[in-house]
């Protein structure tokens, strides 16, 4: 399972999330906090209107009881048990109330001093309801004693106006923060787009559409693509400088090696060690050519003309032995690698079916990535416990058919696992060799 700890993608938006979630809370926090002020703000103006209108209207009788003669007029306070009350306390006393409250009373602290600022915040009414309260001291001339107004109003109708504001709020921060958090999967998306098409580039390379790297438009990846095609054209070079040396030791070898094997005449003793010595020679040089470059990137080669060019070689021996060779291979069939590395291999096992096959020769190609082609005789085939040894340098299992060193399979089984590919042996459905290669292909909508 992939970590998305792994993905820079999933980083980022991780990222993103994070950020755009502490964003979203903060605003909530401040933008809720200045909005619960305000709303406070316009409840707590309403009670001071109302404190200053019983201040204002508080009056001493001829018998030195204040009380208020004009009351507010706002019917809220004439409602019964509505919450919003009002109560003008002196002299250890209630001295007038709202209506509101019919017979009951506000719980009052002691009186704060006249100087005292506004006081203002929760409560509880007569029946323990939460109340918003609002405290106002006062004097009055010619009266000694301090007094106090106390103002309330229900919580309920702030936290109701409250509710009113915050849902229009939750439902803005939601559709931003869905905006946002589109916007950076987009940002996202086009910030590795160039990275998808580099990694598209080097698939295209790896399965040899493609010889190199476009340079792409972000100027971050230039130098990464720049260094890619570098190294890809380094390889190239040194592949192609082994090569080189292996063809000069090939030809100082065998060279030499030829002219002691016509010095000598057919019958000496020598013969077969020669024969032998070359053998081992044409080995270890197939092996090292291989193994110096098992797949050259950005190589791609058509598997149909391959096919046809072995079998014109080799069809007179097919033609002598009365073989009928069947071949089916589509156009589009591609090899990602070199066709001398492909013809290492089908040549290989096309020359071991025309030694072995009786009657016909079954070639089938299945285009893709991987590509698949097997090659089918209806020879004698082999037990299936020989198909391992079969691949095993040196080995022969019949050692009464047809000359041969017992390389060629080795050498196709290594030179397909060098291209990430295997060979594998089976039985034909006519009772013979089925050899399968599957090999690193190209998809057919690849322009080599």
């Amino acid at each position: 399972m992939r970590i998305a700890g792994d993905s820079i993608r999933a980083r980022l938006l991780g990222l993103a999330a994070i950020w755009l979630t502490l964003a979203l809370l903060a605003a909530w926090v401040v933008i809720g906090g200045l909005l619960e002020r305000f709303v406070t703000d316009r409840f707590d103006a309403d009670l001071s209107v109302t404190a200053d209108t019983v201040i204002a209207s508080a009056t001493p009788d001829a018998s030195g009881a204040v009380g208020v003669p004009a009351p507010p007029a706002d019917p809220r306070f004439h409602l019964p048990l509505s919450d919003w009350f009002w109560q003008l306390d002196g002299g250890g006393g209630v001295l007038a109330r709202s209506p509101s409250l019919l017979d009951l009373r506000l719980a009052t602290t002691p009186l704060p001093a006249p100087d005292a600022a506004l006081t203002g915040g929760r409560g509880t009414g007569p029946d323990g309801e939460a109340l918003r309260v609002l405290r106002r001291p006062f004097t009055l001339p010619g009266i000694d004693e301090p007094l106090a107004v106390t103002v309330t109003a229900p919580q309920s109708e702030i936290d109701a106006a409250l509710a009113q504001v915050r849902r229009p709020l939750a439902l803005s921060l939601a559709a931003l923060g869905a905006g946002l958090a589109l916007a950076s999967v987009a940002q996202v998306a086009a910030g590795l787009r160039a990275l998808d098409a580099m990694g598209a580039g080097i698939r295209r390379i790896r399965a040899g559409g493609a010889e190199s790297l476009p340079l792409p438009r972000v100027a971050e990846l230039r130098p990464i693509a720049a260094e890619l095609n570098a190294l890809l054209d380094q390889n190239r070079s040194v592949v192609g400088r082994a090569r080189e040396h292996l063809g000069n030791l090939a030809h100082s070898l065998k060279t030499p090696m030829a002219a002691l094997a016509n010095a000598l005449p057919p019958d000496h003793p020598g013969q077969p060690l020669i024969a032998r010595m070359d053998r081992q020679i044409g080995w270890h040089l197939r092996r090292a050519r291989s193994a110096g470059s098992p797949r050259l990137l950005g190589h791609a080669t058509a598997v149909a003309p391959v096919i046809d060019d072995i079998l014109l070689v080799l069809r007179r021996p097919a033609a002598d032995r009365n073989l009928s060779v069947t071949v089916t291979c589509p156009a589009g069939a591609r090899f990602a690698g070199e066709r001398q590395d492909l013809e290492e291999m089908v040549g290989n096992l096309l020359e071991n079916a025309v030694k072995h096959a009786r009657r016909r020769i079954d070639v089938r190609v299945v285009a893709g990535d991987p590509l698949r082609l097997s090659i089918a005789d209806d020879g004698p085939g082999m037990a299936d416990d020989d198909h391992a040894r079969a691949l095993s340098r040196g080995v022969r299992l019949d050692e009464r058919g047809p000359p041969g060193a017992g390389l060629g399979l080795s050498i196709v089984a290594d030179l397909a696992a060098l291209h990430g590919g295997r060979l594998a042996l089976g039985r034909a459905p006519s009772g013979g060799l089925d050899a399968a290669l599957t090999l690193p292909g190209t998809d057919p909508s690849f322009t080599v």
